[in-house]
């Protein structure tokens, strides 16, 4: 858009009369702006209106000089003292009305003493110019030129100047993104005041190579006015409240006062005179230039004020939390402990400072931490502020113990702040939820869900021509005689001797669970589950084990075991596995009790061929006598409608 801008104005310089193309070019851009207020609102309807009508009064003014300019000497005295008045009268609403339009815009964000501050930028940045300008006007007097004839078009540079002092203070209230039409509304203003004052100081015609300088610099800067609206930006509101200013800003403040000083030191120099009008606007600079440093004073004050009152109360509810605030640099280093962190962790937060990440987190915990801390890292790095990152960890204590810690990581300006709080107990009181819900509660061993999950899983981890894992199903035979006769006490008693003796009785990596009642069952994997002999040498050592007298409360009690055995063939389902362990259980009590009974079925799927040691027969291991398990066909029945 920039470059058509360029090239109409171009076009316009080379193919149109000056006074043709200056005035259409004004018309352009008032037209231009209307068009945009037209899909604006509120203050920036108004803004945009209000520089419309000033570049309106400009055309017009232009148009008044330039009669005046052409009949020079032809005019009656009513004739020309109308144009003049019109002329002057066209500059000063475009004028006015330009830099209330600026200061619309300016005012419109910030709070009150920041849009005083914006003003006074403007005026500080215009009445230098201003200043440079007069002297100009007045070397030119100086030199015996027609100073009052000059007066007209030095009209036109204080409009363009002011409104360009303003815009460029307004250019620095907005985000870097809405710059751009208020950057090319400042270049407008600075082709404008370029032709304005090549009028001044240029003999007439004013012209390089046939080109009219001053025109060309007219037509450039109302493209570019009527192009500054549609660009990004051109209908922003001001408001971003630029409260704490950057050292330049404060610097810079003092860049007008030194161009005036500049100016009027120069014009002295050369021994030109002074008047009161370069003196007054040095004077108001000195003046402008004190009142807004007062401004940022007292602004910073009130910036020092709620910069404390925040801090206070940021203190006291980071100091009267319990969770422990930690703010860390991208770097990984600790810049900041909340006091929490003794009290949860043992450690003073002053011992913290410096120390990097990971902190006392648990090896086995590192990986996701670091990976959470690495992606914020990124995020940082890139300009996003992402959501934060919910991660647990183990925490070493001071006193050597693991606490479970939930960390809330987030962005911070100084790098990332972690929210932690320690869990510990809620997550003991969690596994203890869990351990009742898969364990029986009397003798802690795993219950028939957890069994029959743990059976599951021992099936399908088996592979051909692995070992298959062998289940034994007991039943405590005489329980409830002593649970009758001596009480529920004595009987909880024997339960749990005999749920020790089982877990003696079978290797580490084995499973006995207990299922309900007085039934127990155990899942044999990999070794003892190869040979039907072997699982056979458990089962015995179980029984012996169980078969043992009691000793509770001083009392000797005598109980035996029914265990009925298993072996898994392929395609077996843990709950078929588990019947054909409690068919061979019952099969073993109708057999006279105190007996192991092996189920061994036929085999599920053709290609399957058990080795002869498999034992995959229907003989029992009791004695020859005795009919096998498989040949019962009984059906699995429940503790307790044997031992209620």
């Amino acid at each position: 858009m920039l470059a058509a801008a360029i090239s109409a104005s171009a076009t316009a310089v080379l193919f149109l009369p000056v006074g043709v193309g200056v005035p259409a070019a004004h018309g352009l851009a008032a037209l231009s702006l209307l068009e945009r207020a037209r899909t604006a609102a509120g203050r920036v309807r108004l803004r945009l209106a209000l520089f419309a009508g000033s570049v309106a009064a400009g055309g017009l003014n232009h148009l008044a000089v330039s009669q005046l300019a052409s009949f020079q000497g032809e005019l009656t005295g009513d004739r020309h003292f109308g144009l003049q008045l019109l002329a002057v009268t066209a500059n000063a609403l475009c004028l006015v009305v330009a830099i209330a339009g600026v200061v619309v815009a300016v005012a419109d964000g910030g709070t009150t003493l920041v849009g005083l501050r914006r003003v006074l930028d403007g005026w500080m940045i215009a009445g230098s110019l201003l200043t440079l300008g007069w002297v100009l006007l007045l070397h030119r007097a100086d030199q015996s030129v027609d100073a009052f004839g000059s007066l007209q078009d030095l009209a036109r540079v204080v409009t363009d100047i002011l409104v360009f002092g303003l815009l460029v203070a307004m250019r620095y209230s907005l985000k870097r993104p809405e710059r751009t039409a208020t950057t090319v509304g400042v270049l407008a203003l600075v082709a404008l005041s370029a032709s304005d004052m090549m009028r001044i100081l240029m003999p007439a015609p004013g012209t390089w190579y046939g080109i009219p300088c001053a025109a060309a610099c007219s037509i450039t800067g109302l493209i570019l006015i009527a192009v500054a609206p549609w660009l990004a930006g051109g209908t922003s509101v001001v408001d971003v409240d630029q409260r704490i200013m950057p050292v330049v800003g404060v610097v810079a403040a003092f860049v007008p006062v030194a161009i005036c000083v500049l100016a009027l030191t120069a014009h002295t120099m050369v021994g030109g005179r002074t008047n009161v009008v370069p003196l007054v606007l040095a004077g108001s600079l000195l003046i402008a230039l004190g009142i807004r440093q007062g401004i940022i004073h007292a602004d910073h004050l009130h910036i020092t004020r709620e910069a404390t009152t925040r801090e206070a109360l940021y203190r006291a509810l980071v100091d009267g939390t319990r969770d422990v605030i930690t703010i860390v640099s991208l770097e990984g280093r600790v810049r900041y402990v909340s006091p929490a962190a003794h009290h949860v962790f043992g450690y003073r937060p002053e011992d913290l400072l410096g120390a990097r990440l990971p902190l006392y987190c648990h090896p086995d915990d590192l990986t996701p931490l670091m990976h959470a801390v690495e992606t914020l890292r990124q995020e940082a790095a890139s300009g996003i502020r992402g959501p934060g990152r919910r991660v647990s960890c183990r925490v070493r204590h001071a006193n050597g113990r693991w606490r479970h810690v939930e960390s809330t990581i987030s962005h911070h300006t100084e790098g990332m702040i972690f929210s932690s709080r320690d869990v510990t107990d809620r997550v003991n009181r969690q596994e203890v939820l869990e351990h009742l819900a898969f364990h029986d509660a009397l003798t802690g061993l795993p219950n028939r869900a957890l069994f029959t999950d743990r059976v599951a899983h021992a099936l399908r981890k088996r592979i051909t021509r692995a070992a298959p894992p062998a289940v034994l199903f007991m039943d405590l035979d005489g329980f409830k005689a002593v649970n009758d006769s001596a009480g529920h006490a004595v009987g909880d008693a024997l339960l749990i001797h005999a749920a020790r003796r089982l877990q003696a009785s079978v290797r580490a990596e084995d499973t006995v669970a207990r299922l309900g009642g007085d039934e127990f069952a155990a899942l044999l994997e990999g070794e003892a589950g190869t040979h039907p002999l072997r699982a056979k040498d458990v089962a015995e050592r179980i029984l012996s084990a169980l078969t043992q007298p009691y000793q509770i409360a001083g009392n000797e009690a005598l109980v035996s075991a029914s265990i009925g055995m298993t072996l898994a063939l392929p395609g077996v389902t843990p709950d078929e596995l588990l019947r054909q362990a409690d068919e061979a259980m019952y099969e073993a009590k109708r057999a006279g009790k105190g007996r192991i009974r092996m189920h061994s079925p036929q085999p599920r799927q053709t290609g399957y061929s058990p080795s002869p040691e498999a034992g995959q027969t229907a003989t029992p291991l009791q004695s020859s006598d005795e009919p096998a398990a498989h040949e019962l066909g009984r059906g699995p029945h429940t503790a307790g409608t044997r031992n209620p």
